[in-house]
This record gives structure tokens, sequence and C-alpha cells, in this order.
């Protein structure tokens, strides 16, 4: 990967993105000492301009980014950072630092499925999702039959309301059926890209 630090006086934006929601983050700016320290401990590190040294996020807070990923854009002058949050990211407490509102569009797949990974310790009398994921397998397997089939049918007989939710429900439980099989969405994903 080859940084034009110049272009900038010694530093380029780094825009961050969460690995699995691909929600955005934050920006910071990084230094070729701040890549080099990010890519020794696999935590991202910064260059802060207002105290002028590097700076591991997360160091006081706790709040840290680990690295998946890093590419610089066509450009050579900004970093594209992928990484996993161990907590809110921004310094007022939010998930980003672009607001509170979470991952969107399909990132909220992963975002559920993060949820639904929660519900394998949860107590079974207060989470349905507990229940079907303590449960015997074939109740989870049978649940996504029954949704395919009543998605199907909302296909063709019903409003695209009903169809909406009854998909909605599908996505759900089969997020469930990989759950209770130990299989990530990103497996999935990557399947998929793979017969693109």
């Amino acid at each position: 990967m080859k940084i034009d630090f110049e272009k900038g006086g010694g530093l380029v934006p780094a825009i961050v993105q969460d690995a699995d929601t691909l929600q955005v983050l934050m920006l910071g700016y990084m230094n070729e000492a701040s890549v080099a320290k990010t890519n020794e401990t696999g935590l991202i590190t910064f260059y802060s301009r207002s105290r002028q040294t590097l700076w591991t996020k997360g160091e006081t807070s706790g709040n840290t980014l680990s690295l998946v990923s890093m590419t610089v854009d066509c450009d050579n002058d900004t970093i594209l950072v992928k990484a996993r949050p161990a907590g809110p990211t921004c310094h007022e407490g939010t998930v980003s630092c672009f607001g509170d509102e979470g991952a969107d569009g399909v990132g909220f797949l992963s975002y559920l499925e993060t949820l639904i990974e929660g519900r394998k310790t949860a107590d079974p009398e207060s989470s349905y999702t507990a229940q079907l994921l303590q449960g015997p397998l074939r109740r989870a397997a049978q649940k996504v039959g029954e949704e395919g089939v009543e998605t199907a049918l909302a296909a063709v007989a019903e409003t695209e309301d009903k169809l909406v939710s009854e998909a909605a429900d599908l996505f759900y439980h089969t997020l469930v059926l990989l759950a209770a099989k130990d299989v990530k969405l990103e497996v999935v994903i990557a399947e998929l890209k793979g017969r693109h």
C-alpha cells in the first residue's frame, strides 16, 4: 500500500468504517508512524493534530478500534480503515461520530446478527430468540421453512406490506438458524459474492 503523505504535509485523512455493518464511525488523521503502529499493534492509532502526538483510539476510554483492513484511495492520499469497535466510537458515547442511529441498509443485518448472537445465553423465558437458539435445532429450521412458504404466498396473494412483513420474518429466522449453527452472515455473503 503506497500512501502519499507529502500531499497533506505528512498527514492523510483516515475514514474508519465498521468492518461488519459498514457504518462510517469516524474520521481521523494518520501519518507514517501511526500507520506503522496500527499495523504493529492491530489497534487503530491516529496522529492528533491538536496535541501533535500519536494516540491509539481507546487508550483512555477503553473503546478501541481493532484493525481489520486498510486500503488507500485512487489518489493515494486517503485511507479507508475497516475496524471492529469495542464500545462506542465517539467521545460523546455514540456508536459513530456522525450520530447514534446505528447501521442502516444491509449493514443492519450484521447488527441484528450480533444481537441474535447475544441471545444464545439469554433467559429463554424472556426472549423468543433465546428459546429458538437453546431449543432443538429442528424448531429453528422449521421456522425458516414456515416463513419461506409464508413469504412466497404473500408474494402471489397478499399486499406488498404483507410481503415485506413476511420477508422480514424470513430474514430474522434465517439469521437465528445461522447463529444456532455458528455460521456467520459474512460466510453466506462470501458465498453469494463468489457466485456473482
